[in-house]
Protein backbone atom coordinates (compact mmCIF):
# COMPACT_ATOMS: atom_id res chain seq x y z
CA UNK A 1 0.00 0.00 0.00
CA UNK A 2 1.32 3.56 -0.88
CA UNK A 3 1.50 5.17 2.91
CA UNK A 4 0.99 8.70 0.83
CA UNK A 5 -3.14 7.30 0.68
CA UNK A 6 -2.92 7.56 4.77
CA UNK A 7 -4.15 10.11 7.09
CA UNK A 8 -0.98 11.45 8.72
CA UNK A 9 -3.24 13.38 11.42
CA UNK A 10 -3.07 9.59 13.07
CA UNK A 11 0.85 9.49 12.76
CA UNK A 12 2.73 8.83 16.26
CA UNK A 13 5.42 10.72 15.04
CA UNK A 14 2.75 14.05 14.79
CA UNK A 15 1.31 13.57 18.23
CA UNK A 16 4.66 12.70 19.90
CA UNK A 17 5.95 16.40 18.36
CA UNK A 18 2.80 17.68 19.78
CA UNK A 19 4.07 16.93 23.17
CA UNK A 20 7.68 16.93 23.18
CA UNK A 21 7.85 19.33 20.39
CA UNK A 22 7.78 22.49 22.06
CA UNK A 23 10.38 24.91 22.87
CA UNK A 24 12.05 23.75 26.05
CA UNK A 25 10.71 20.31 26.31
CA UNK A 26 13.12 17.71 25.61
CA UNK A 27 15.95 20.33 27.69
CA UNK A 28 13.90 20.14 30.60
CA UNK A 29 13.21 15.90 29.86
CA UNK A 30 17.26 16.27 29.99
CA UNK A 31 17.76 18.06 33.13
CA UNK A 32 15.03 15.25 34.70
CA UNK A 33 17.44 12.62 33.54
CA UNK A 34 20.56 13.95 34.94
CA UNK A 35 18.88 15.06 38.27
CA UNK A 36 17.57 18.36 38.33
CA UNK A 37 13.81 18.35 39.94
CA UNK A 38 13.60 21.60 41.17
CA UNK A 39 12.80 24.94 39.33
CA UNK A 40 15.29 27.21 40.42
CA UNK A 41 17.98 24.58 39.50
CA UNK A 42 16.37 23.65 35.90
CA UNK A 43 15.80 27.81 36.02
CA UNK A 44 19.33 28.48 36.06
CA UNK A 45 20.61 25.91 34.68
CA UNK A 46 18.95 26.16 31.28
CA UNK A 47 18.67 29.82 31.80
CA UNK A 48 15.10 30.04 30.47
CA UNK A 49 12.53 32.54 32.24
CA UNK A 50 10.66 31.67 34.93
CA UNK A 51 7.35 32.10 33.01
CA UNK A 52 8.45 29.95 30.50
CA UNK A 53 9.81 27.37 32.31
CA UNK A 54 6.82 27.41 34.58
CA UNK A 55 4.41 26.72 31.78
CA UNK A 56 6.48 24.15 29.99
CA UNK A 57 6.69 21.96 33.17
CA UNK A 58 2.75 22.75 33.68
CA UNK A 59 2.02 21.01 30.19
CA UNK A 60 4.42 18.32 31.11
CA UNK A 61 3.08 17.24 34.36
CA UNK A 62 -0.62 18.06 32.50
CA UNK A 63 1.03 15.65 29.72
CA UNK A 64 1.87 12.72 32.28
CA UNK A 65 5.40 13.53 31.75
CA UNK A 66 6.50 14.63 35.30
CA UNK A 67 4.46 14.51 38.30
CA UNK A 68 4.56 17.35 40.92
CA UNK A 69 6.14 15.88 44.44
CA UNK A 70 6.48 18.37 47.42
CA UNK A 71 9.27 18.59 49.63
CA UNK A 72 10.49 21.32 52.96
CA UNK A 73 14.05 22.15 53.37
CA UNK A 74 14.55 22.70 57.36
CA UNK A 75 13.13 25.85 58.15
CA UNK A 76 11.53 26.83 55.22
CA UNK A 77 8.00 26.15 53.61
CA UNK A 78 7.19 23.83 51.43
CA UNK A 79 8.04 23.55 47.65
CA UNK A 80 7.75 21.35 44.47
CA UNK A 81 10.02 19.64 42.76
CA UNK A 82 9.44 17.84 39.68
CA UNK A 83 10.29 13.95 38.89
CA UNK A 84 9.85 11.62 36.13
CA UNK A 85 6.73 9.33 35.44
CA UNK A 86 6.70 5.88 33.37
CA UNK A 87 5.65 7.64 30.52
CA UNK A 88 8.65 10.82 30.59
CA UNK A 89 11.20 7.61 31.98
CA UNK A 90 9.92 6.13 28.31
CA UNK A 91 11.66 9.24 26.50
CA UNK A 92 15.15 8.44 27.66
CA UNK A 93 15.94 6.68 24.28
CA UNK A 94 14.69 9.94 22.47
CA UNK A 95 17.54 11.70 24.59
CA UNK A 96 20.24 9.41 23.91
CA UNK A 97 19.47 9.75 20.61
CA UNK A 98 19.51 12.75 20.13
CA UNK A 99 22.56 13.35 21.99
CA UNK A 100 24.79 10.73 19.75
CA UNK A 101 23.07 12.61 16.74
CA UNK A 102 24.63 16.14 18.09
CA UNK A 103 27.76 14.03 19.01
CA UNK A 104 28.29 13.13 15.56
CA UNK A 105 26.89 16.04 13.50
CA UNK A 106 27.35 18.94 15.99
CA UNK A 107 30.02 18.18 18.02
CA UNK A 108 32.82 21.39 18.56
CA UNK A 109 36.18 21.31 17.82
CA UNK A 110 36.90 20.22 21.74
CA UNK A 111 34.92 17.07 20.81
CA UNK A 112 31.77 15.50 22.88
CA UNK A 113 30.65 17.69 25.90
CA UNK A 114 29.54 14.26 27.65
CA UNK A 115 30.34 10.65 27.78
CA UNK A 116 27.35 8.28 28.78
CA UNK A 117 28.75 5.28 29.93
CA UNK A 118 27.36 2.11 31.99
CA UNK A 119 27.48 2.22 35.41
CA UNK A 120 27.46 -1.71 35.66
CA UNK A 121 30.44 -1.88 33.43
CA UNK A 122 31.78 1.53 32.21
CA UNK A 123 31.21 0.70 28.08
CA UNK A 124 29.39 3.51 26.31
CA UNK A 125 25.74 3.74 25.92
CA UNK A 126 23.87 4.24 22.65
CA UNK A 127 20.85 4.11 20.84
CA UNK A 128 20.29 1.48 18.44
CA UNK A 129 17.35 0.75 16.57
CA UNK A 130 16.58 -3.34 17.29
CA UNK A 131 14.12 -5.56 15.97
CA UNK A 132 11.69 -7.84 18.51
CA UNK A 133 14.27 -10.94 17.14
CA UNK A 134 17.01 -8.87 18.31
CA UNK A 135 18.85 -7.92 14.54
CA UNK A 136 20.50 -4.06 14.75
CA UNK A 137 18.39 -2.45 11.75
CA UNK A 138 19.18 0.38 10.04
CA UNK A 139 16.33 2.87 8.63
CA UNK A 140 16.50 1.48 4.84
CA UNK A 141 16.05 -1.75 6.43
CA UNK A 142 12.54 -1.00 7.99
CA UNK A 143 9.43 -1.83 5.87
CA UNK A 144 6.21 0.22 6.97
CA UNK A 145 2.88 -1.35 6.71
CA UNK A 146 -0.45 0.18 7.90
CA UNK A 147 -1.69 -0.63 10.93
CA UNK A 148 -4.73 -0.59 12.94
CA UNK A 149 -4.69 3.00 14.08
CA UNK A 150 -4.26 4.19 10.57
CA UNK A 151 -7.20 5.85 8.37
CA UNK A 152 -7.44 6.46 4.93
CA UNK A 153 -7.23 10.07 3.73
CA UNK A 154 -10.13 9.95 1.29
CA UNK A 155 -12.37 8.66 4.35
CA UNK A 156 -11.65 11.62 6.46
CA UNK A 157 -12.45 14.21 3.61
CA UNK A 158 -15.38 12.43 2.64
Amino acid sequence: MDLRRLDSATCSVARAVDVVGQPWVLLVLREAFHGLRRFSDMQDHLGVSRSVLASRLEAMVQEGLLERSPYREPGQRERTEYVLTDKGRDLYPVIVALRQWGDRHLAGEAGVPIHSEHAGCGAAVHAELVCEAGHVVDSGDVVRRPGPGSRLRDAVAG
